[in-house]
């Protein structure tokens, strides 16, 4: 009878440093002990006080060791160690690249500090992202919903115009439902587009003081408008973010692009699987990368379910509709 191989078994003990209470570390209720005990059922974790010993599986072993390594580094960083970051880092750790960002260089990357909470990427690709748009003139953020590539584009946006990078913020969105044909909608300019400006708003209020977005708006200072009311305008000392990019034809595509003006910034949003244009209209978001691809400063960036910070439930959806398009075809 041929027996299956052991695998290599291995020890490791270490201290948790006094400064860190074991709460901290472990989680209210041992809940972040718990998730990285599921994370590694070949290696056996034993915590006394603030001393941790590892033994089992010979790499399991080490990956929990380094997990905690990583988890002091975000910790002394005055950042929380959550469920979520704590599976995140877990995550990271097994699918490292050689070179790659440690999980604490993903984690403690502030991007704004806002009304009480910082915004940080939470994922590799979503620090990449971010880095992309602070080395690139224009960015494409390609991927599903709930990947943060617009709220960190808006972040990244507040961030430039109070650092005075930029002079303003210009939000944008095609107005596809209304076919862009807002003047046959009732009421102000405002009441038009504000169904499909929305989202935008909504993320604008976590970041700024809800008080200050009219006044800033009346100003010039801030501006959210439909992408027809881009065109025949050049867009200087601008940061514009062009949402749900994928809604574009490649004509309007273009139209935005070459709007780009002198020390300005562009970042283009969107999710080639959710296209709401009429039948038979290509996407511009689909073509422009085989038209743009190796442009020297455009950056494509592709996030995917693993990207997802909504709640887990919203990756697992977005991989079972991938899978049923890909049977079916589309």
């Amino acid at each position: 009878m041929t027996q299956t191989p052991t695998r290599p078994q291995a020890s490791a003990h270490f201290t948790i440093p006094a400064k860190h209470p074991m709460v901290t570390v472990l989680g209210s209720g041992d809940t972040l002990l718990r998730v990285i005990e599921n994370a590694f059922p070949s290696a056996d974790i034993h915590v006394r006080g603030n001393e941790v010993s590892v033994t089992g599986d010979e790499r399991e072993v080490a990956l929990v060791q380094r997990l905690f390594a990583e988890m002091m580094l975000v910790l002394r960083t005055g950042a929380p160690m959550t469920e979520d970051a704590v599976e995140r880092s877990i995550a990271m750790l097994k699918n490292e690249e050689k070179g790659a960002e440690t999980p604490a260089e993903v984690l403690t990357q502030n991007i704004l500090s806002s009304r009480g909470r910082t915004i940080r990427p939470k994922t590799l690709n979503q620090k990449r992202y971010v880095d992309a748009i602070d080395k690139h003139t224009v960015v494409f953020g390609i991927g599903p919903a709930g990947t943060g590539k617009t709220y960190l584009a808006m972040a990244k946006a507040v961030q430039a115009l109070q650092s005075k990078q930029v002079n303003r913020i210009i939000l944008t969105r095609p107005a596809v439902e209304a076919g862009e044909r807002l003047g046959f909608l009732p009421g102000t300019l405002y009441e038009k587009i504000d169904p499909y400006l929305r989202p935008l708003y909504d993320a604008l209020h976590d970041m700024l003081d809800p008080d200050s977005i009219p006044r800033l708006m009346a100003a010039g200072t801030i501006e959210v408008a439909p992408l027809a009311y881009m065109r025949g305008r050049t867009l200087n000392d601008a940061f514009i973010i062009l949402d749900e990019a994928q809604n574009t034809s490649p004509e309007q595509m273009k139209m935005f692009l070459t709007r780009l003006g002198f020390d300005s910034k562009i970042v283009i949003t969107g999710d080639v699987t959710q296209i709401d244009l009429p039948g038979g209209t290509k996407s511009g978001l689909r073509q422009v990368r085989e038209i743009l691809d190796g442009v020297e400063d455009v950056h494509f960036s592709m996030l995917t379910s693993n990207d997802v910070v909504r709640h887990k439930l919203v990756g697992r959806i977005v991989d079972a509709y991938e899978q049923y398009d890909s049977r079916n075809g589309k």
